[in-house]
């Protein structure tokens, strides 16, 4: 199975625990990995063969600026099910969700969720 990747895309959400954080809001970092069949688009150089890239980018923002989540692994969530729930084609998608300042005192690179979601095998396609 073929893959698109769309790295490192960063928004700015208001999700978390804390209410600061919903006050105040933070950027997020998250990177899609799509499982899908290119072949097609690689043989014909067709776009409707394959999934906009700028669609995807454009649905991930409108739910990472959306409403906010309390967990970064909820945030993913419903990416990864926004994602299959919009491209048919699509048969797997995996999500990581960094969240780089945490509201702690701690020093690191921040804490990512990675979540893979497949298209049910009964599903039609």
């Amino acid at each position: 199975m073929d893959k698109m990747m769309l790295k490192n895309m960063r928004f700015f959400g208001y999700h978390g625990v804390f209410p600061e954080e919903n006050r105040l809001g933070q950027q997020y970092i998250v990177s899609v990995e799509l499982k899908i069949d290119l072949s097609q688009a690689a043989q014909t150089d067709d776009l409707s063969y394959t999934v906009n890239y700028a669609e995807i980018h454009a649905l991930v923002k409108v739910i990472v600026e959306g409403p906010p989540y309390k967990l970064i692994e909820a945030l993913a969530g419903h990416i990864a099910s926004g994602v299959l729930e919009a491209y048919t084609s699509v048969n797997e998608v995996t999500v990581f969700v960094t969240k780089p300042n945490p509201p702690f005192d701690i020093h690191f690179d921040g804490v990512t969720v990675e979540l893979c979601r497949k298209r049910d095998e009964h599903e039609p396609q």
